[in-house]
């Protein structure tokens, strides 16, 4: 039985990036289709639904991607109220490649920190540069549902108060608190890892905020496009030390990436109720050990 999957995304074109992935994962037969709604994507989805038998839907899988986040998350919702009993197939969730991006962050991060507090000590204080936007977004949640004490940084502080309500509706457990960027100074010295997920040539982290952030063990850039999000780091830079501080840039994280797709894509078709969102990306990169290779120095 071929594994068909079908790549479902928001944008016009589908994104190649997340086609040739796919092939190279292992998908036999890649459908791919542009500009899907909500109100488009039911006979899509009932495409794939009714026309193997109940034994053969593993061998049948949707990739569900694009840029506009709000669209993909109706989607996914609409394709979850499609399904019914036993008559589904996986899926697997990542717009813009938000949800791998912020599950290779926590994976890298967690190399290094421990998130939850241990024996009455203080939990891991986590920065979030771009917190609202879509990977710090995913970021940010999936820090919180790891234990870590959150702020997340916006240029508007009532969206990052927003967004930490929202959360905080979805996940009472974690801890979230929001700040604007223009008062980082109030949290800089006290926080142990800083994650800058703004958008691309936009510098979230001056040099003399580098300096002031004393208690920061662990830095991530997100951003792969000219110049730093933070200061001082470059691109490729996977577990660089700098002194007491590690440092991970955009291709470093981008390479945990790219295992954790790949290993998703492949358990797609090992059965048919797979639902993956970020929580469940993790918990694959985790599974794969991930984590435990050794970084490059």
């Amino acid at each position: 039985m071929k594994k068909i999957l079908l790549q479902l995304d928001v944008d016009q074109q589908p994104c190649s990036f997340d086609a040739v992935v796919a092939i190279d994962a292992g998908a036999d037969i890649l459908l791919r289709h542009g500009n899907v709604s909500p109100d488009n994507v039911v006979s899509l989805i009932h495409g794939v639904m009714f026309t193997r038998g109940a034994s053969d839907l593993a061998s049948t899988s949707i990739f569900l991607g694009g840029k506009n986040i709000p669209q993909v998350e109706a989607i996914a919702s609409q394709i979850s109220k499609t399904f019914f009993k036993s008559v589904r197939v996986s899926v697997f969730i990542d717009p813009a490649g938000a949800n791998t991006t912020a599950a290779a962050t926590v994976i890298a991060a967690k190399r290094h920190i421990s998130f939850k507090s241990s024996s009455g000590g203080k939990a891991c204080h986590a920065l979030v540069l771009g917190s609202t936007g879509p990977v710090g977004q995913r970021v940010s949640r999936l820090l919180g549902n790891q234990g870590a004490h959150v702020h997340l940084a916006s240029r508007s502080f009532e969206r990052a108060s927003q967004y930490c309500n929202l959360l905080s509706e979805k996940f009472p457990h974690a801890h979230l608190e929001p700040t604007s960027v223009d008062k980082l100074e109030k949290v800089i010295g006290s926080v142990n890892l800083i994650i800058s997920a703004g958008g691309p040539g936009v510098e979230m982290l001056t040099k003399a905020q580098y300096l002031q952030a004393t208690s920061t063990s662990v830095y991530i850039d997100l951003n792969a496009v000219p110049p730093a999000g933070i200061t001082g780091i470059h691109a490729n830079d996977t577990a660089r030390r700098d002194s007491t501080k590690i440092l991970y840039g955009a291709l470093g994280i981008g390479e945990i990436k790219m295992k954790i797709h790949k290993a998703a894509i492949k358990r797609l078709f090992q059965t048919n109720d797979l639902w993956l969102d970020a929580e469940e990306l993790l918990r694959i990169g985790e599974e794969v050990d991930v984590s435990n290779e050794q970084p490059n120095q």
